[in-house]
């Protein structure tokens, strides 16, 4: 069984902005805070495809799981939570005004696999002050395929704690766009 699930959410925010607030949601200050269960990240690879005019960028982002259920709990030694690396993939084309960022888990593939596709693109609507963010997911628990509701149950609350994540990852975002607008205002009025 698969546990899949597709959120949207528009910034009142032009597209440069919004994806200069996502590249830095990492690194700012306040972060550890709210996205608590991140524990790392590390960029691996970038790339520019001057021809293309896109820039590749390759970053490993360890995070710490939601508590498992209590078979899993014992199945890894009584390990209430456990450490997971995760490879991160994302493109940015500055003049199509688009980027996309495909994360998977590295690690622990064997019980779980999660897969994040997220995208962002000018809103329809207004493209010059609004960005529109995309964000799907798909969770699959591959061993306890046979115990239908340990998986279902699994899946689930893994589910559960991404939706929770996403959005203080939107409000993290938000908040930095918040911070650039002003910074940019303040700037164009010395």
């Amino acid at each position: 069984m698969v546990r899949a699930y597709t959120q949207e959410h528009v910034y009142r925010h032009p597209w440069d902005r919004v994806t200069a607030a996502a590249w830095r949601k990492f690194t700012d200050p306040d972060t550890p805070a709210v996205l608590s269960h991140i524990v790392d990240v590390h960029t691996l690879s970038r790339r520019l495809d001057p021809t293309a005019g896109r820039l590749h960028i390759t970053r490993s982002i360890t995070v710490r799981s939601p508590p498992l259920p209590f078979l899993l709990r014992r199945a890894l030694s009584g390990q209430d939570a456990v450490i997971c690396h995760c490879v991160e993939s994302s493109v940015v084309d500055a003049r199509a005004r688009s980027m996309d960022i495909v994360a998977r888990n590295a690690t622990l593939r064997g019980l779980i696999e999660v897969e994040e596709r997220s995208s962002y693109r000018p809103h329809p609507d207004r493209p010059d002050g609004w960005t529109l963010f995309r964000q799907e997911t798909s969770i699959r628990c591959r061993p306890l395929a046979a115990l239908a509701a340990i998986a279902e149950k699994v899946e689930h609350r893994c589910a559960e704690r991404f939706l929770q994540n996403s959005v203080k990852g939107r409000e993290v975002v938000e908040r930095i766009c918040k911070y650039l607008e002003a910074e940019s205002s303040a700037a164009a009025s010395c």
